[in-house]
């Protein structure tokens, strides 16, 4: 049997190949209870909503129909918001560290990097997240996708430290 999944407390600190000095704790079992259940509400949402349909993605990249652009805008609004009272409110993590949003620095690796993902994602009709809605929801080709997803993440990994952007 493999190890309990472990979390990260403190990743600010990583290396060019993302390891960390960081303390490592194992993940209580109401964690993971309550991860699986929120990722299986989440995948609800998205097959209901329809976004994890290659058609919604299809059309929204030939701009046929504004769908998915105001689901994305919602998430965006969303976003926007809860940074807002993140940092009103001084919020701070479970370990009582306060919360800091770091801007990541935009070069050329972020629009190639974009230009890629996008293409894959008008391609295969899912970003991350749907794959796995499209599996559970027995769309049989996200499988192709997960397995195109996990290449790129490998193929990632190995030419990072080689980049430099």
């Amino acid at each position: 049997m493999g190890a309990w999944p472990m979390a990260v407390l403190d990743n600010e600190n990583l290396d060019a190949g993302g390891t960390s000095e960081a303390k490592q704790v194992p993940l209580s079992p109401l964690t993971l209870t309550m991860s699986l259940v929120m990722g299986i509400y989440f995948g609800i949402v998205l097959t209901k909503s329809e976004v994890v349909r290659w058609q919604r993605v299809h059309d929204m990249f030939l701009f046929n129909e504004p769908h998915m652009y105001l689901i994305i805008g919602v998430g965006v609004l969303v976003a926007m918001l809860s940074m807002l009272v993140i940092k009103q409110l001084e919020a701070r993590t479970i370990e009582g560290k306060a919360i800091k949003y770091k801007p990541k620095p935009f070069h050329k690796g972020v629009v190639i990097g974009g230009t890629i993902f996008g293409a894959g994602w008008a391609i295969a009709g899912a970003c991350p997240g749907p794959i796995y809605a499209q599996i559970g929801a027995g769309a049989w080709p996200g499988v192709i996708t997960l397995a195109g997803a996990l290449v790129g993440m490998f193929l990632f990994a190995v030419a990072k430290p080689k980049l430099h952007f």
